[in-house]
C-alpha cells in the first residue's frame, strides 16, 4: 500500500490511456483533458518508474518493454477497481447504445440477419451503423475509435487490436455448366486460361488467392473486379467467366441452377473470419456482450437464451 500512497490515481487513468491510445491527443480527448495537462501526466509518469515507458519511432509513439508489461495488468487492475466501487450490472433490455460496424455484404448476409433478430428482443436499445471498408482502414478506424469492431480477415494485427475468430472458411469455384461442363472442374491449365471474377474492395487487391498463385510463379487474367460478393456471382449465367469465392458467401445454389461448384484446382488456405476491436474496448461491458452474441451468430445460427 505504500507505493499507492506515492501515486495519484488518477495518474493511473492517464498511463492507461497513454499505454492504450500510444497517441498523446487521443489519450487526451478519452480522458476529456487538454494536450497540455496529458503530456505533463506522461512527465510524472516517467519520473515515477524511472522509464519513458512511451518512445518516438518513425515519427509514432510506440510502448517501451517497462510500458508494454504495464499495459495488461494496470488494464485488470482498474477494471476490478471500476467493479469494486459499484457500477450498476450491465443489463441489455435496459442499455441503450450506438454502435458503429464494419462489414462486407458477405458479412451483413452471414451474420447482420440473426443477430438482429436477438438484438430487437434481448437489446432493443442499441442501434448500428454499418459501413464497408478495406481491411487496413478497418485497423485504422479501430485504432481512431471510429469503429467499434470490424469483421474480416486479419493475417497481420497491430498490437493494440484484438481478435477473436468466428469461423474458419474455405474456397470454391463457381462456373455457367455450359462452360464447365465436367463435374470434376477444370485443371490448373484451364482454370489460368478462363477470364476470372475477383470480389475486392480494391482492384488492385492482393488476397489470398493472388498470394498463392505468385507463391507458384503464376498469374490469372481478372477480366472483373467488384467489391459486392452477391453481386459476384450473377455476372457468371451464359458466360465463361469463372469465380473462385469464399464458400459461405454463396448460400444455396438453388437459385443458380445452371452453375457448376467445384474445388480450386490450387491449394489455398482456409481463412480464419474474425471479429476485431480495438484493447481500449476491452472492459466495455456492451462490445463484450455484443461479441458474444456476434460470436454465437456465426457458430450455432442464432444465440441462445
Amino acid at each position: 500500500m505504500d507505493d499507492l500512497r506515492r501515486i495519484d490515481l488518477n495518474l493511473l487513468l492517464a498511463l492507461h490511456a497513454l499505454l492504450t491510445e500510444k497517441h498523446v491527443t487521443r489519450a487526451a480527448l478519452r480522458l476529456h483533458k487538454s494536450q497540455p495537462a496529458v503530456s505533463h501526466s506522461l512527465a510524472q509518469l516517467r519520473e515515477h518508474f524511472n522509464d519513458p515507458l512511451l518512445v518516438r519511432k518513425s515519427g509514432k509513439l510506440e510502448l517501451t518493454a517497462r510500458g508494454n508489461a504495464l499495459l495488461q495488468p494496470l488494464s485488470e487492475a482498474l477494471g476490478k477497481l471500476n467493479t469494486l466501487l459499484g457500477t450498476a450490472p450491465f443489463d441489455p433490455l435496459q442499455e441503450r447504445r450506438r454502435f458503429r460496424l464494419a462489414l462486407s455484404d458477405y458479412a451483413a448476409r452471414l451474420v447482420l440477419p440473426d443477430l438482429m433478430r436477438y438484438v430487437r428482443v434481448h437489446a432493443p436499445g442499441f442501434d448500428f451503423a454499418i459501413s464497408q471498408a478495406s481491411r487496413d482502414a478497418m485497423l485504422a478506424q479501430l485504432a481512431d475509435g471510429e469503429l467499434d469492431l470490424a469483421l474480416g480477415i486479419f493475417p497481420e494485427l497491430p498490437q493494440d487490436i484484438q481478435v477473436q475468430t468466428l469461423f474458419e472458411e474455405d474456397f470454391i469455384c463457381l462456373a455457367d455448366k455450359t462452360a464447365v461442363p465436367d463435374q470434376s472442374g477444370l485443371t490448373l491449365a484451364q482454370w489460368l486460361e478462363r477470364p476470372h471474377v475477383m470480389v475486392a474492395l480494391r482492384p488492385d487487391a492482393n488476397d489470398e488467392i493472388e498470394r498463392a498463385l505468385a507463391a507458384m510463379g503464376l498469374q490469372r487474367r481478372i477480366t472483373v473486379a467488384l467489391p459486392h460478393w452477391s453481386a459476384a456471382v450473377e455476372l457468371l449465367p451464359d458466360t465463361d467467366l469463372v469465380l473462385t469465392i469464399a464458400r459461405r458467401a454463396v448460400g444455396p445454389l438453388r437459385a443458380f441452377r445452371q452453375l457448376r461448384q467445384f474445388p480450386p484446382p490450387l491449394q489455398l488456405p482456409k481463412l480464419a473470419y474474425q471479429q476485431a476491436w480495438h484493447i481500449r474496448k476491452d472492459m466495455d461491458p456492451a462490445l463484450t456482450w455484443l461479441r458474444q452474441v456476434m460470436a454465437d451468430c456465426c457458430t450455432t445460427g442464432m444465440p441462445s437464451g
